[in-house]
């Protein structure tokens, strides 16, 4: 129903604390936004693991009876939306289970480019899959590893994978964090007390008061036992690619991600597009919630007033049910709405962080025109969006993303804006104070920084004929 990108997956351990399923699940809670199809939590005593996931939002598979289930000072727990593989249970995350005698449990975020392929080999060699995501290869592929040390097990087994991947691993006496060597999704090392923590953002230690200690580099593996904290780096390193659309669309603004602040990069997107893209008019609203920093950063660089004209809803989440005919007529209005008193008559600037397909701008603009709005100037804090990502983000096929076929004009004219403009590759790079080295941008430039395996390229790349 609404035309965004879909969030990844979010991943959090602890090592070392007395409250570790309890602290597990405030800092999924605080990492909710990057997946909310399903959530999980595997515990260890050390002995034994303990495991409970669902699917749902974190508030809904969780209670205090549930937790109080999950005992041990060491936890890992997992937040998903469905990049890889299906919806369902049997894909949710943690995966728990015995290897070589020892149980583990593993939590993923990211994208595999070569798992299918993987899988095959695998299937060929006799194992059996319970899943269809991509994290399970990684599974097999470490219990098949002959060496008895945990760490060397899986560093064999990531050299054989390809793509995106920041991982927990948690057996009963160790907790391992591992980065891919380009880094494209973020993970971070924090402390709490005598308590270590691995997590995606840097908004889930500030929830439970933990201290940010450094970001995990690319290609690092941590490993967090009763002896401390030691840090690896197994892999050949290679050119770093860190995801710069967590910048502009899935951290949270009050995170540090790649150790800068989102917030200050986008509203310094904001204040970019609008020195690239100025226009006279009388107001700028964001289109809530993820436009609301760029849209100040535009209002503070043009001297327009800052407003808000449109007031989002926040009890509208992703359900498990089709939603009925009657409910999908009514579309963006279930989640946004119009304020007639603050647009009426009004020259408008509407900052948005993206547009994919074009079907949700097309109805915000007819929505604000319905309000009253004498003009609408769609201000977008991203380049056009031209290449689906295989790097552990849920993107539409190329052949359904506007832009990838339609001029600026072209869209404009579409979602029936007055103009239409966004903010440059090199606008994107100023923001994030890079000069585009480090960063992926694919889905942008439609350069892959790992490429595909010939025998998985077709099924990847999917591209539709126009």
């Amino acid at each position: 129903m609404f035309d965004k990108l879909k969030e990844e997956c979010g991943v959090f351990g602890i090592w070392g604390h007395p409250e570790a399923s309890n602290l597990t699940y405030l800092g999924l809670h605080a990492l909710q936004h990057r997946g909310q199809e399903a959530a999980g939590i595997v515990s260890s005593d050390g002995t034994s693991l303990h495991l409970h996931k669902e699917l749902g939002l974190v508030t809904d598979v969780f209670d205090a009876g549930k937790l109080a289930k999950l005992p041990g000072s060491t936890a890992i727990g997992h937040v998903r939306y469905s990049t890889a593989g299906g919806r369902g249970i049997k894909n949710t995350q943690p995966f728990a289970v015995d290897c070589g005698g020892k149980p583990l449990a593993i939590a993923h975020n990211g994208n595999l480019v070569n798992a299918e392929s993987a899988r095959r080999t695998l299937e060929g060699q006799g194992a059996i899959f319970f899943s269809s995501s991509d994290t399970e290869v990684v599974l097999h592929l470490v219990a098949r590893q002959p060496e008895r040390e945990l760490t060397e097990r899986i560093r064999l087994a990531l050299e054989q994978v390809h793509g995106a991947y920041s991982l927990l691993f948690l057996s009963d006496d160790q907790l391992i964090g591992v980065r891919d060597p380009r880094g494209f999704r973020p993970l971070i090392l924090g402390k709490l007390k005598g308590a270590w923590i691995l997590a995606s953002e840097t908004c889930a230690l500030d929830l439970i008061e933990a201290e940010y200690v450094r970001e995990i580099e690319p290609g690092e593996m941590v490993v967090i036992d009763r002896n401390g904290v030691k840090s690896l780096h197994p892999f050949a390193p290679a050119p770093a690619a860190r995801c710069v659309f967590e910048h502009v669309y899935f951290a949270r603004p009050d995170s540090l991600v790649f150790g800068r602040s989102v917030y200050e990069s986008r509203t310094r997107q904001g204040a970019i597009l609008a020195k690239e893209h100025p226009v006279e008019a009388d107001l700028v609203i964001p289109c809530p919630d993820s436009g609301v920093p760029a849209a100040i950063g535009y209002a503070e660089a043009s001297g327009i007033p800052f407003g808000m004209g449109i007031v989002r809803s926040h009890y509208v989440g992703r359900t498990f049910i089709e939603p009925t005919q009657q409910i999908r007529h009514f579309g963006v209005k279930l989640k946004l709405n119009a304020l007639r008193r603050v647009l009426e008559g009004k020259r408008v600037v509407v900052v948005d962080d993206s547009i994919v397909r074009g079907t949700t701008s097309r109805k915000v603009v007819k929505m604000l025109r319905a309000a009253g709005a004498k003009e609408i100037h769609m201000r977008i804090s991203s380049p056009p969006t031209s290449w689906p990502c295989y790097y552990g983000v849920d993107t539409p096929t190329r052949s359904e993303l506007i832009s990838a076929s339609h001029s600026v004009e072209e869209i404009a004219k579409y979602i029936t804006a007055d103009t239409l403009g966004y903010l440059s590759l090199e606008g994107l790079y100023e923001s994030v104070g890079s000069d585009g080295k480090g960063f992926c941008d694919a889905c942008f430039s439609g350069k892959y920084p790992v490429s595909f395996p010939v025998e998985e390229e077709k099924r990847l790349l999917r591209v539709v004929e126009a």
